[in-house]
């Protein structure tokens, strides 16, 4: 991949052991203060109709503000959410962690944070008439960047899926998991999921990783 990983890879983790740790802090914190958490640093839409905030019974829906594209990622709806999520950030992003180092992680996460924030804050802008204001979290665009990354860095690793439990190449993982999100998005299936967030997660982080390969290549 001409990443010039360090020859011999950290077994530490401290980016994905920190994300756990503030993600299952604030976690603990949100019923204590979760509107003023979720109307501040959930994510939420631009430029919300006034029609629209009547329409859910709201006299004020709350700002969108930049931070939010990062602060949304570390607030979960509930426990099954928090899960699934850590689970796959410490399944996927520890092993990523020790091939490219804390510093290059770091910087892919939240490129992948951000870039599915922007997406879903566009997603979710265009169709608030329609749709209703509401506030995006969790940290899956993360976490589905992270997977696709896991594809391309261990295209051949066997992943052993729960539904159904079988083995499956962790390329045609993420190939097939990618689609299924697509036609979520498209068709409206699964609803109250932001399966563009996830595909908006996916699309960052395969540019970078392609910046990426492009500078390394220039450098031979």
């Amino acid at each position: 991949m001409h990443y010039h990983p360090p020859a011999r890879p950290s077994l530490s983790t401290p980016v994905v052991s920190s994300l756990l740790f503030i993600n299952g802090l604030l976690f603990l914190i949100l019923p204590l203060r979760a509107q003023w958490l979720i109307a501040n640093f959930a994510l939420w839409p631009l430029h919300v109709p006034d029609t629209a905030a009547r329409m859910l019974g709201l006299l004020q829906v709350p700002d969108f503000r930049l931070w939010q594209l990062v602060t949304y990622s570390f607030l979960h709806g509930g426990l099954l959410h928090l899960f699934t999520n850590m689970f796959a950030l410490w399944m996927f992003g520890t092993q990523i962690e020790r091939l490219w180092g804390a510093r290059m992680f770091a910087v892919y996460y939240f490129v992948c944070v951000i870039g599915a924030g922007a997406v879903q804050l566009l997603v979710a802008s265009m169709t608030v008439a329609e749709t209703g204001p509401y506030p995006t979290i969790g940290a899956s665009g993360g976490v589905f960047g992270l997977l696709l990354a896991f594809g391309m860095m261990f295209p051949n690793q066997r992943i052993m899926l729960l539904f159904p439990p079988i083995p499956i190449r962790a390329k045609w993982f993420v190939i097939l998991y990618g689609a299924f999100e697509l036609y979520a998005g498209i068709t409206g299936t699964m609803t109250g999921i932001a399966h563009f967030a996830h595909l908006g997660g996916m699309l960052f982080g395969f540019l970078l990783i392609q910046y990426w390969r492009y500078r390394a290549l220039r450098q031979l």
